[in-house]
């Protein structure tokens, strides 16, 4: 039996429509700088960095669930593929926050940041 061609013209635009808020909202943090989220410090770095990071995150999952059709795959499989890239993913992203602060913490007397 074949298969009938379903429209995904609506989820298109759906997926659109989140990623850019999610992209204009991180850009216009990044433009603006609260100082209150920019100035402070939780876990080593700002709480504007978290939640660029968080959102990241998000649109990293939301990308790899909608492009690469997870929802129809088995549900072990989604874990498996889904779990391993946000742990690698939060892995490297701690990793470069140490290796920053290190550098930061290294250079300051050197460089004029």
């Amino acid at each position: 039996m074949a298969h009938a061609h379903e429209s995904n013209v609506k989820r298109i635009w759906m997926v659109f429509g989140l990623l850019s808020v999610v992209t204009i909202v991180e850009v216009y943090l990044g433009i603006v700088k609260p100082e209150v989220l920019h100035l402070t410090s939780i876990l080593g770095t700002s709480p504007l960095n978290w939640i660029f990071i968080i959102l990241t995150l998000l649109k990293a999952y939301y990308i790899t669930w909608t492009f690469m059709h997870m929802e129809g795959e088995k549900k072990w499989f989604r874990r498996a593929a889904i779990w391993t890239a946000l742990f690698l993913i939060c892995y490297l992203v701690t990793l470069f926050l140490i290796e920053g602060g290190y550098l930061h913490s290294t250079l300051a007397p050197l460089v004029k940041w």
